[in-house]
């Protein structure tokens, strides 16, 4: 599976950002899609994830309630809808594919840079 992660920029605290996941190389109907996140100096860690079969989500904790987790099956995209944004969101977000089966994440897209100014 090949990730391509975009959306990411500069927004005010507050705002909205949406990222988009294009995904290719495989039928992704026995996957699950996850958007991770990693803040300067931190270690990275979980956002979102969705079930593509059936688009079952799950959200971490931090980002329920302001972050959405969305798939378009004919453009084989995943996206990541982010409302009121805080100056903790900040980080290299990335999209991840695992297979339902298994647990941990193996393919990884290249990373998109969210900036939140206070």
């Amino acid at each position: 599976v090949q990730l391509q992660a975009s959306g990411g920029g500069l927004v005010q605290a507050g705002g909205s950002l949406k990222l988009s996941c294009a995904v290719s190389g495989r039928t992704l109907s026995n996957y699950v899609m996850g958007w991770f996140r990693q803040a300067p100096g931190k270690e990275r860690e979980f956002v979102a994830h969705i079930t593509w079969i059936d688009g079952n989500t799950h959200y971490a904790d931090s980002v329920k309630g302001r972050f959405t987790i969305s798939r378009d099956n004919a453009k084989n995209t995943v996206y990541l809808q982010m409302n009121g944004l805080k100056t903790d969101d900040t980080g290299v977000y990335y999209c991840a594919a695992r297979r339902m089966i298994f647990r941990e994440y193996d393919s990884w897209g290249q990373g998109t840079l969210v900036t939140v100014s206070s």
